[in-house]
């Protein structure tokens, strides 16, 4: 009886450290999908979205016709950094996901003097034209929805812009990129030169750059 007794005393004992491990398991699960998450969450603030424009679209099969939709977005984290990417899937959540993690492999650097661009410069792509021109600091982007979308991913809050071609949005949108990728630094054109930083760029575009420098400094310091 004795051991009958010890043995059945066991079994609840047994019981209870099997429950314990599957419940710690299942936290353990839990807190993985939530430190996952939260990197998720954090890699989505770091950037700035913006969703041009979605169409639907349609294949013509045999048995019909099959829906689907594109969208265009512009993906950047605000200061100097931006990318352009194109989805296409049968909802809508899942294009724009694929056209941000295609924007995001195509990042590239906006050059840029106290947030606007260092020099006149024109875009072209397929039919669109886009020109853009420096701006007075608390001038704004002075753009529309495609360009605008693009400058504001990239960081630049003075500028002036203007459409010269197609209205399509994707043709204004790449025509923007590519004159975002024309810009040049100041000190990359007088050394491609062999001139002076002074001969090549205006004093006030200097003084703009000093200032925007000065205040990083400032920025770090504090």
């Amino acid at each position: 009886m004795a051991a009958g007794q010890r043995s059945n005393t066991g079994a609840p004992g047994a019981a209870n450290e099997g429950a314990g491990e599957r419940s710690n398991d299942r936290g353990g699960r839990r807190g993985g999908e939530r430190r996952d998450n939260r990197r998720q969450d954090a890699e989505k603030n770091a950037f700035l979205e913006r969703v041009v424009t979605i169409n639907r679209v349609s294949k013509v099969v045999k048995g019909g016709r099959r829906f689907s939709f594109t969208a265009l977005v512009v993906v950047g984290d605000g200061d100097g950094t931006v990318g352009v990417g194109y989805g296409k899937a049968k909802e809508v959540p899942a294009a724009i996901a694929k056209g941000v993690e295609e924007a995001k492999k195509n990042f590239f650097r906006v050059p840029r003097i106290q947030g606007t661009i260092p020099h006149p410069v024109q875009g072209e792509a397929a039919a669109g034209v886009v020109f853009l021109r420096p701006a007075a600091p608390g001038t704004g982007v002075i753009a529309g929805g495609p360009v605008r979308a693009v400058l504001e991913c990239a960081g630049i809050h003075d500028v002036l812009s203007k459409s010269l071609g197609s209205s399509n949005s994707i043709n204004i949108v790449h025509a923007t990129v590519a004159a975002l990728r024309g810009l040049e630094e100041p000190a990359a054109v007088a050394a491609r030169r062999g001139l002076p930083l002074e001969d090549v760029a205006p004093a006030a575009l200097l003084r703009s750059q000093a200032a925007g420098r000065a205040d990083a400094a400032a920025k770090v310091g504090a």
